[in-house]
């Protein structure tokens, strides 16, 4: 996974590259800041800026801790029960912040506001209503809230946004089917997809079954994560049981050949985040996530930034660091935006005009 630069593929070719083509090296390159794209794994809570984490703190009275404020971004390793430990706690401080109304309708409009400067003309944004419900009415309440908060954000920035809603698996099933069936209710009105997130070690995805039929009749994405800090096996009961079309990271599913061959003959798309890979210590660098390894098996991939505010990067530093560290070209960089697009639930005008802006990017001199 050594680095290279740009590939000898003429800049003007919007093909989608050879996989198995090794970029040569040149100069150009484009800025991927520019590049139009889709961004299909963001956390609610995980997606506020810094400075608006530290500013609404000091108006609500809550303490932060030091990892959070002059150690920022933390340093966290979750591949322990005490580094998860750690790390969901940081999280819990962090959504404690997010009080009121106007607290969550701010988030919402400045995640699209970074998500417009890097480049992405669609969200879709994951949110377990579950940790939002005791301040804002209700579950059903809280969901109406954050879609009306995505409809003034697309309404202020351009960007469309789709609502995620995601069972934690470290709760019961069947608090997953009554999400399920609340999802189902919003389906036309800003729900796109059923997710499944937190500590895989805690719960397996074989018991959401249930929750994710519900999902899936409904017309929803079904979304879970899997393979991030489980291996193979979470892959599969993803993609098995749970029937998914995207799967949160699913790094791990190189380690089986035949498991990389099934998702890719599903089309299964791979939420990959390297930042968060490398922060969670799934991955000792950048250079160990197997971006490229899944690029050239044939795998659909839609880089994601996961939980920018722990993390320390948005969306287009995971580009970045896939040029930087896996050699990706202009034309491959163009080929992975193509796929978060295609993968996403993005309405066709706006899927039309997100893939001609990547044709555009890459014809650029």
């Amino acid at each position: 996974m050594e680095a290279r630069t740009v590939s000898a593929r003429p800049v003007e070719d919007s093909r989608p590259p050879d996989r198995g083509e090794r970029p040569a090296r040149s100069s150009a390159r484009q800025d991927v800041a520019l590049l139009p794209k889709a961004h299909l794994h963001l956390h609610f809570t995980g997606s506020m800026r810094h400075s608006t984490l530290v500013e609404l703190a000091g108006t609500h009275g809550v303490h932060l801790p030091d990892a959070l404020v002059e150690d920022w971004p933390p340093r966290l390793h979750a591949t322990d029960e005490r580094g998860w430990f750690r790390f969901q706690r940081l999280y819990d401080i962090a959504r404690s912040v997010l009080q009121t109304p106007d607290d969550l309708r701010r988030l919402l409009r400045e995640t699209a506001e970074d998500e417009a400067a890097e480049g992405s003309g669609w969200l879709e944004i994951q949110v377990d209503p579950s940790g939002y419900a005791a301040k804002f009415g209700g579950l059903t309440p809280t969901v109406e809230l954050v879609l009306a908060a995505a409809r003034d954000a697309t309404e202020a920035t351009g960007v469309g946004i789709g609502v995620v809603i995601a069972a934690n698996r470290t709760r019961h099933p069947l608090d997953a089917k009554t999400l399920a069936r609340l999802a189902v209710r919003y389906a036309g009105d800003g729900v796109v997809g059923f997710g499944l997130s937190n500590d895989e070690r805690r719960g397996r995805a074989y018991d959401f079954e249930g929750a994710f039929r519900i999902a899936a009749r409904g017309g929803l994405l079904s979304v879970p994560h899997g393979g991030e800090l489980l291996g193979p096996g979470s892959v599969r009961e993803c993609v098995e049981t749970l029937r998914a079309d995207r799967i949160g990271h699913g790094v791990r599913a190189v380690e089986d050949p035949g498991l990389l061959d099934r998702i890719v003959e599903r089309d299964v798309a791979l939420e990959v985040c390297p930042a968060s890979n490398v922060g969670l210590g799934v991955a000792r660098t950048a250079a160990d996530v197997p971006v490229r390894r899944l690029f050239e098996a044939g795998a659909t991939i839609a880089l994601g930034a996961d939980d920018p505010l722990l993390f320390g990067a948005r969306l287009a530093r995971q580009y970045e660091l896939v040029r930087g560290e896996h050699g990706f070209s202009d034309a491959e960089l163009a080929e992975l935006a193509r796929q978060s697009i295609k993968a996403s639930a993005a309405p066709e005008d706006i899927r039309r005009r997100l893939l001609s802006g990547v044709d555009a990017w890459l014809a650029a001199p």
